[in-house]
């Protein structure tokens, strides 16, 4: 089975990303070498490889939220041109704080990035790894509830998000 990636578009980020379309291929061309070998991709593993994959690309690897003065300890997984990346395989818990650091590195705030990139894999892909591979995906963030988490907190996040699942 051949890996694809699907979209998800919050407040325009796909057509702002689409204005920088060699940076999203880049971005895809990553994401699509680093599953190259499904069956090595444990969750803590994918993530070793994508952080590999990226920084080879120049991708500046945990990029802090606040200034250097700031004692505080919230960072992106990547930054590159105005666009911060999170990339999560973990708990779902996780999305209100990812979310919450672009907002507060966007424009609107600490002007860092014009707009994030959320990375996650689908259900699908999730199910494929566990049945084919034995791998351990229970419990991860998906695609699906991070699209279905958005709407509902506009009023908070108003940084636009282009939300890229890995799906198969």
């Amino acid at each position: 089975m051949a890996v694809r990636l699907i979209s998800y578009s919050y407040r325009f980020a796909e057509q702002i990303f689409n204005s920088r379309l060699s940076l999203k291929a880049e971005m895809e061309s990553v994401v699509y070498s680093a599953c190259s070998d499904l069956s090595l991709l444990t969750r803590p593993d994918f993530n070793k490889i994508l952080d590999e994959k990226f920084h080879e690309c120049g991708w500046l690897r945990q990029a802090p939220v606040f200034p250097d003065d700031v004692e505080a300890y919230a960072k992106l997984d990547f930054m590159k041109d105005r666009v911060g990346v999170e990339v999560q395989f973990g708990h779902a818990s996780f999305i209100g704080i990812d979310l919450l650091k672009f907002q507060i590195a966007s424009y609107s705030n600490l002007n860092k990035i014009d707009f994030g990139v959320y990375i996650c894999t689908t259900k699908n892909f999730q199910k494929h790894l566990r049945n084919q591979y034995g791998l351990n995906w229970e419990g991860s963030l998906s695609f699906e509830k991070v699209r279905n988490y958005l709407p509902h907190i506009k009023s908070a996040i108003q940084v636009p998000v282009y939300l890229l699942g890995i799906d198969i």
